[in-house]
Formats: C-alpha cells, structure tokens, sequence
C-alpha cells in the first residue's frame, strides 16, 4: 500500500495520564477512528468518511486532515504542539 502525504505529523494528548499519540499517516488516523476511538459521534463519521475519500483520491487531504482535528476535538483529545511538553 502507498502512503498518502498527510503533512505534518499531529501529536494529540489521548489520555489524562499523559500519552501522546502522533499521526504522522492518514493511515494512522484512520485506524485509530474506526478502531480505538473513545466516542461514536457525526465528527467521527464525517472523519471517516473524508479520510477514505481522500484515500480514494476523492477529496483534498487537507479537509480529511480538518475532519480528523474537527473529531478528535469532540473527542475530547488535545493538540500538542511541537515546542510544548507534556508533564
């Protein structure tokens, strides 16, 4: 399978303890929706479904990518940004 450029990686904070996940693939952030979401929501499907549009080279990247944000702040998740640490 070819890996579609999603941009630069997304580091979110997924639990109160502290863990990071980074989403450096579409692939990635795809799984994680279908598979280890914490909340089944319209976010979520609409994520869903605009990563696999733009896997199938019908949507920009960049609104699956907004799609993905969109959900995991409904979710609850937090972006890290690069320069901050998490305690």
């Amino acid at each position: 399978m070819i890996e579609i450029y999603w941009g630069t990686p997304l580091s979110l904070l997924t639990s109160p303890e502290g863990d990071v996940q980074k989403f450096g693939t579409i692939e990635k952030a795809r799984y994680w929706l279908s598979r280890k979401w914490p909340v089944s929501d319209d976010a979520q499907q609409r994520a869903l479904t605009t990563i696999d549009a733009a896997m199938d080279c019908m949507a920009p990247v960049g609104e699956a990518r907004k799609a993905f944000m969109t959900a995991a702040q409904t979710a609850g998740f937090v972006p890290v940004l690069p320069t901050q640490r998490v305690a």
